[in-house]
């Protein structure tokens, strides 16, 4: 029998602060991949077709290349957030948690990345 009140048994166990952070992060990569897939898609479906030489000749215009790397700094962010929400929620096991969470964290950043130097590597080498 333990003479602890419920407040002093869960205090210190509780939310780690991080949740609204959280939520307030994904509306507003959610908000702003609105404007910014719009944007990127307009450009990137009038490339389409045209090969290589379309896609560096609308790549190297900075205002494309800027919309390009913004698209996928928020599409990468929007969507680790995501997986992360998922991970937490449906794996059990603590180690294959933070294994899970790691790799995600490491793929999208990777992937972001490796889109970000593309774009990069496209509008300075025109």
């Amino acid at each position: 029998m333990s003479y602890k009140s419920d407040y002093s048994r869960a205090h210190g166990h509780g939310a780690a602060g991080e949740g609204l952070h959280h939520w307030w992060s994904q509306r507003v990569t959610s908000i702003a991949l609105i404007p910014l897939t719009l944007l990127f898609l307009f450009p990137f479906g009038r490339t389409l077709g045209g090969g290589h030489e379309a896609f560096v000749a609308t790549y190297s215009n900075l205002w494309h290349a800027l919309v390009a790397v913004l698209f996928i700094i928020a599409a990468f962010a929007h969507l680790q957030q995501g997986l992360q929400t998922v991970i937490e929620d449906y794996v059990p096991n603590k180690t294959q948690r933070t294994a899970a969470l790691l790799v995600n964290m490491l793929l999208c950043w990777a992937l972001g990345a490796a889109g970000v130097l593309s774009v990069a590597t496209v509008l300075f080498s025109a």
